[in-house]
């Protein structure tokens, strides 16, 4: 039987669809691209500038000026206009900015055409928010990974204490509920769930229970 050849999984925050994304890749020898790590880039990019991230306009124009490229090695991070970031890409500067650059619809639009000649190539699993409902809508197999936000709070606190820095969990809750409000919000292509998509709640599962149930998925689609 033929495997889906692209595979779109969508989710908000920690919900592990990064982890799982790449963890499905790596077993089928798929290309694995994290879209959401492209808006981080631009954004760590209008930060280091000194750009103002509610000013649109000039963020478009970045975006256009900007080239962003996702390794191709399996490596961590993303390349921007030549030069690799990864741990800049979570710091919480850019946290607090990612969704605001991420509404902008002129930005959207330049990535989104850039994600969609990476999927025409075929063999990719994406992540993100909105990929089963905007940028692959006709995805071989769609997957919403669903979480609560206060287990999307513990596992962010996790993640940055495990990386040995300072977190304060009450902050990490209303940070995520402040950027879940307004990716579901947004006018243009907002954080939903695909009609067509298969739902699996993550609360009581690790990743590899996650991947688990996607390979099922996988398997009969």
């Amino acid at each position: 039987m033929l495997k889906p050849s692209t595979i779109a999984i969508d989710g908000p925050a920690a919900c592990g669809k990064t982890t799982v994304g790449k963890l499905l890749a790596r077993k089928l020898g798929y290309r694995f691209v994290d879209t959401g790590a492209m808006y981080r880039a631009l954004t760590w990019e209008a930060l280091r500038v000194g750009l103002d991230i509610d000013d649109e306009s000039a963020l478009v124009e970045l975006a256009e000026s900007t080239k962003i490229e996702l390794p191709t090695d399996g490596g961590e991070g993303v390349i921007v206009n030549g030069y690799r970031i990864d741990r800049e890409l979570r710091s919480p500067e850019v946290d607090f900015g990612v969704s605001p650059v991420a509404k902008v619809a002129g930005v959207r639009k330049v990535l989104v055409r850039e994600q969609r000649l990476i999927a025409g190539r075929g063999r990719v699993v994406m992540v993100g928010r909105d990929i089963g409902t905007n940028v692959l809508r006709d995805a071989d197999l769609k997957i919403y990974l669903d979480v609560s936000v206060t287990e999307q709070a513990k596992r962010r606190y996790k993640e940055i204490i495990g990386r040995g820095e300072i977190a304060d969990y009450k902050e990490i809750l209303a940070s995520l509920v402040r950027r879940d409000r307004i990716d579901s919000k947004r006018s243009v292509n907002p954080l939903s769930k695909a009609e067509d998509a298969y739902v699996i709640n993550t609360d009581l599962l690790d990743a590899k229970g996650v991947l688990k149930e996607v390979l099922k998925l996988v398997d009969k689609s």
